[in-house]
């Protein structure tokens, strides 16, 4: 160990320029260096990009173009929809009901569906064509969601029976819940340094996780 430790002071002075060399090429070219050792990846194609660019926006800023009738979508959803969610939305089993639920929001149990508590008919759109049939996303064209959507809507007492949906209008439909989704100020605070050691003498436990869903229990603010 001593011979290999004096070998290496002995040579240090002749050494050290190339090592000096070799790190700074390594910092300097560590993203090409790395590329060039793993090739890893490729660029996504237009086509890449636009299989994963189909969110919609509440205004139906992403929508395509296309059309669906509330009659058109009846026989979509009872094709490809009822087996879970039932012939009217009411659901079957553990799946989710898709109509009803109006005036529950503030209860202990409430029912969110689709007319109770979405905000945006865009919602529906873009979760219908994202998401559903379930184990069959996306397998929907874009004139079969928007009558898929139009029925949805029928359900939940939206729409007449003889509407058409469109891009278009889709954005004009209004939602019962649309106001009930806002933007929360929370509270100021001054600016001050974070405290990162002796903060407390004591820690205490002022309160435990528990199952409120979204309302309170009675005498925490709820609301019959």
């Amino acid at each position: 160990m001593s011979g290999w430790a004096s070998t290496m002071v002995r040579s240090r002075p002749a050494t050290a320029p190339l090592v000096f060399l070799l790190l700074a090429g390594l910092f300097l070219s560590g993203p090409a260096r790395a590329e060039q050792r793993y090739g890893l990846g490729t660029p996504a194609s237009e086509a890449e990009i636009a299989g994963w660019d189909i969110d919609v926006r509440p205004d139906g800023l992403g929508l395509p173009v296309g059309s669906g009738s509330v009659a058109e979508g009846e026989a979509i959803y009872l094709e490809r929809c009822a087996y879970c969610h039932g012939e009217f939305g009411e659901a079957f089993g553990r799946y989710p009901p898709l109509m009803g639920g109006e005036d529950t929001l503030a209860k202990q149990d409430p029912v969110k569906t689709i007319g109770s508590y979405w905000p945006y008919a865009s919602t529906v759109w873009d979760y219908v064509h994202r998401a559903m049939p379930f184990g069959d996303a996306q397998s929907l064209t874009a004139d079969e969601t928007y009558a898929v959507v139009a029925y949805l809507l029928y359900l939940n007492y939206l729409v007449e029976d003889d509407f058409v949906l469109t891009r278009d209008n889709l954005a004009e439909v209004e939602m019962p819940n649309a106001q009930g989704f806002f933007v929360m100020e929370g509270p100021e605070f001054e600016p001050r340094e974070p405290c990162m050691t002796d903060c407390k003498d004591a820690v205490e436990v002022i309160g435990r996780a528990r199952i409120i869903d979204v309302t309170p229990e009675d005498g925490a603010g709820s609301v019959d």
